[in-house]
């Protein structure tokens, strides 16, 4: 029974991207609905960047860029999978603009720092960590644009409500991404 469970559905490796870029367009898309307002900051707090972290480590610079590029370019043509059912070019221009762009940004990095297999549990940590900052300072930086506020109040409201929960989606992905990444690599390389 184990022999079946550990054999392969699917065999090619084209066939394996792309199903790996849909579902994590998907679970990028789906993950903006798991939502929590925070009522001092017009950011919301969602589930995305555990998505947007583990596609660039697991896919690879290149299809985890991909993968953000298409769920970027899926909300700008107007379907509604950006948080709180937004869509559109415009919605870029709101307060979530700069963290969006961040997705592309830490995609590229999570997939350029974890082409090497061996890695202790610390690095890999550290390695998502620093990707999830890139996230958390676009987003700061564009709420220091769009607000015209000081870089201390974009760091109040972009940054600090959400290094506690960042932190635990981090010990999450790093989680998921020691159990996964061997597989995953296996099928997609």
């Amino acid at each position: 029974m184990e022999a079946v469970i550990r054999r392969e559905l699917v065999t090619d490796k084209k066939v394996c991207q792309l199903l790996a870029v849909v579902s994590f367009v998907m679970l990028t898309a789906l993950s903006a609905f798991v939502r929590i307002p925070l009522p001092f900051t017009p950011v919301p707090l969602t589930l995305q960047t555990f998505f947007v972290l583990l596609s660039g480590a697991l896919l690879g610079r290149r299809l985890g860029l991909f993968t953000q590029g298409v769920y970027v370019l899926l909300g700008c043509v107007g379907l509604q999978v950006f948080t709180g059912l937004g869509s559109g070019i415009l919605y870029l221009l709101g307060p979530t603009g700069g963290y969006i762009f961040g997705f592309l940004l830490a995609t590229f990095f999570a997939g350029s720092l974890f082409v090497k297999e061996k890695q202790g549990v610390v690095t890999i940590f550290l390695k998502f960590l620093f990707c999830d900052f890139i996230i958390l300072f676009s987003g700061m930086f564009w709420l220091k644009i769009i607000l015209f506020c000081s870089l201390t109040q974009a760091f109040l409201l972009g940054v600090l409500p959400f290094v506690f929960g960042d932190i635990l989606k981090v010990i999450l992905v790093t989680a998921v991404y020691i159990k996964t990444h061997s597989r995953i690599k296996a099928a997609l390389y």
